[in-house]
């Protein structure tokens, strides 16, 4: 039997009619959520796992600097992390878009749907862990390529782009750090903001330094085949060869079903301590929904087994009453 403090059994998962009643609610499973139930359930809590398999990285083929999975898929990884967690007993796994994470009394009440199945929980804690939504500049073709020749993170795919001609197409005030942080990868490469008035005199000056060429003019779209991208094609029709890039999606935070005074910071991240827990008790958050924002996955698994910690130190400490975190 799972315990829920010290000595002290838990309620076990178990179906009524308020649903599952478990420990904790993790919401999300990816990397970061996976890590936390896995890590959750090893420490004998009763957990649901709640998956709405919308992973934001299911265009790219391969995923790097994940410790003995390097160059994996991301659905496999993902794919093999459920199938661990499913295998303890103290784990229900569920398919479904949550709607809904509310007080109820001195627990957290879940609910979600997948395709007329409603889902109903009970928790006494849980875990944020549902990553970001990616919007990119609006070039027609760039989908095609985003996976293959395209990528976002250039900790992670930079290796497989290195010294190839690159174009880094990027919208947004950082343009001249992560521009500057790519070129480190290859010694061909071009900024394009898209008309975007994101430079100042003194950032191009740093670009130019680093030899990095930068073309503030509007892009029509990307050109290829099916051999993968070929170049950046201009709104003037100037074609310039390029085998590949980065591009610097905005990213969107997709909660208001979490019904609790959570702080965020100016771009709608929850914000959280060093251990992944919010200023409401019993509401805890991993991954990319936390500052900075996207993550390595490994760097977010690691974040993932943190948080399951803390959320299993804080189960045997006892949790503050959440009936006053309503929003």
């Amino acid at each position: 039997m799972a315990r829920s403090d010290a000595g002290v059994p838990a309620d076990t998962a178990s179906a009524d009619d308020a649903g599952l009643i478990v420990d904790v609610a993790v919401i999300g499973a990816g990397p970061a959520g996976l890590s936390a139930a896995l890590n959750l359930v090893r420490a004998r809590r009763t957990v649901l796992l709640v998956d709405a398999n919308r992973p934001r990285n299911a265009a790219t083929l391969q995923s790097h600097g994940f410790l003995t999975r390097d160059g994996v898929s991301p659905l496999e990884l993902r794919k093999l992390g459920r199938a661990e967690v499913e295998g303890y007993p103290e784990a229900t796994v569920v398919q479904a878009v949550v709607d809904e994470v509310a007080p109820d009394g001195a627990r957290w009440r879940v609910h979600g749907a997948w395709r007329g199945t409603e889902v109903t929980a009970s928790a006494r804690a849980v875990v944020v862990a549902t990553g970001l939504r990616e919007e990119f500049p609006a070039l027609p073709m760039l989908r095609a390529f985003y996976g293959t020749s395209v990528h976002s993170c250039v900790e992670c795919d930079g290796y497989e782009k290195a010294g190839e001609p690159l174009a880094f197409v990027c919208e947004t005030p950082d343009v001249v750090d992560r521009a500057l942080f790519l070129a480190a990868w290859s010694d061909d490469l071009i900024v394009y903001t898209n008309g975007a008035p994101t430079l100042d005199d003194a950032g191009r000056g740093r670009l130019a330094a680093a030899g990095v060429r930068v073309d503030e003019r509007e892009v029509a779209d990307l050109e290829g085949d099916q051999t993968g991208m070929t170049g950046v094609r201009l709104v003037d029709g100037h074609v310039e060869p390029r085998t590949g890039g980065f591009v610097r999606p905005t990213w969107h935070v997709d909660t208001g079903w979490l019904h609790a005074q959570v702080e965020r910071d100016a771009d709608g991240l929850l914000v959280v301590d060093g251990v992944g827990r919010t200023a409401v008790p019993g509401i805890y958050a991993v991954g990319d929904v936390t500052p900075p924002g996207p993550e390595q996955l490994i760097v977010a698994a690691g974040h993932g087994a943190r948080t399951a910690s803390a959320v299993h130190r804080d189960l045997v400490g006892g949790l503050t009453d959440v009936r006053d975190a309503v929003q």
